[in-house]
């Protein structure tokens, strides 16, 4: 191969000390092993690690990502490895493009998912600029998920370990966004294969645990943090059943989710009952049984594409779809209503399918993410 048309490990026809690459740095084992692994290979390495939200209640949180422990890793990791690292205060954006919304979401009976918004408002957006202005020539994060060269470019695959994949998490990222977007852990068999670069490279983080809580939400107590941003949020009301009678009282929508069955207060009855429905203007939570909450109509809307040509082209078509992050992909019909929505047939009926959730589409022949949408009412 001439020496001219060599690229190197993250696709550039230039020398690896002359690739400036951002690492998007969340203190935590995924992102500080790409950010180490790309030091190591000699890539002019930036790192950047965005604080989020308060940083005094950062600093006493544990086991979520962005808080000021975290940080504090972040910078340690740079530190070992030799390359620089800036903290940018990103809490008003973020509490803008995310945590509001979130908020609202809830108080309109939807089940949202910040972690998508985050990457899509902030990560991918103004983080992705912030790297551009540092000139760098792309950006990598710890996502566990693929980037693939296919005959039209850039392509989205998930991740090889299928326990560790997040492609419901970045369906929204764009064509542009994926040409500047590398995910260097995407082809690793495990995650235990991340630990070990991790003691590989002597990380302080080696082994630090996986955060499992969504970042701004401690113990996963989501209506605390809603009666926060939105005080008086948490009004009471009835617990209903679909024809209306009241069987209890309910504390504020914002407690219950689709699908919930625990907690609700409701003894004495030969079946279990499910929330199917949230009546935020009633100050109501519908209860049914269990056959209420299976669909197979999925309505959605928002919708980013990233297969080849327009989402119109070619009409209805065969993919799998994804409708909770839990869920592995099931064979579905995707109809186009126009470039931003559609309505999606499940092969096999889902429980629980919510409002504010979102559907990730895949081709069904093989690993290529090819976008998706936010789930937005029930039928």
């Amino acid at each position: 191969m001439p020496l001219e048309s060599a690229v190197n490990s993250l696709g550039f026809a230039k020398p690896v000390a002359e690739t400036r690459v951002v690492v998007a740095m969340s203190g935590g084992v995924d992102s500080s092993v790409v950010a180490a692994q790309l030091a190591e290979e000699g890539y002019d390495v930036v790192g950047v690690t965005l604080q989020l939200y308060d940083h005094g209640a950062a600093l006493a949180k544990k086991g979520a990502c962005c808080a000021g422990r975290d940080i504090h890793d972040a910078r340690r990791v740079a530190e070992e490895m030799g390359f620089p690292h800036y903290v940018l205060d990103y809490e008003n954006t973020f509490r803008e493009a995310v945590m509001d919304e979130f908020a609202d979401s809830y108080l309109a009976g939807a089940t949202p998912v910040p972690c998508i918004r985050c990457n899509e408002r902030v990560k991918f957006k103004d983080l992705l600029e912030t790297a551009k202005d540092l000139d760098a020539d792309c950006m990598a994060t710890g996502h566990y998920i693929q980037r693939m060269m296919g005959p039209m470019g850039a392509e989205l695959h998930s991740a090889a370990d299928p326990t560790k994949d997040q492609s419901y998490f970045l369906f929204s990222t764009t064509q542009e966004q994926l040409d500047f977007l590398r995910f260097p852990l995407g082809h690793l068999p495990s995650k235990e294969a991340t630990r070990a670069l991790a003691a590989k490279y002597g990380l302080s983080v080696a082994d630090k645990p996986d955060s499992q809580d969504i970042c701004f939400v401690p113990d996963g107590d989501y209506a605390a943090v809603i009666e926060k941003l939105r005080p008086g949020a948490a009004e009471p009301g009835d617990i209903v059943d679909v024809d209306g009678t009241i069987l209890a009282q309910h504390r504020g929508v914002i407690h219950y989710t689709i699908g919930q069955r625990r907690g609700l207060g409701i003894g004495g009855l030969a079946d279990p009952l499910y929330v199917v429905r949230l009546d935020v203007d009633a100050k109501q939570v519908i209860v049914g049984p269990k056959s209420m909450l299976a669909t197979r109509r999925v309505p959605v809307r928002e919708i980013n594409w990233i297969g080849d040509g327009d989402l119109m082209d070619a009409g209805a078509r065969e993919i799998a779809v994804r409708v909770r992050s839990t869920r592995p992909p099931i064979d579905a019909t995707l109809r186009p209503i126009s470039a931003t929505e559609a309505e999606v047939e499940l092969s096999v009926a889902e429980q629980g399918v919510s409002p504010g959730q979102a559907c990730v589409f895949y081709d069904p022949e093989s690993t290529r993410v090819l976008g998706g949408g936010w789930i937005w009412r029930g039928y």
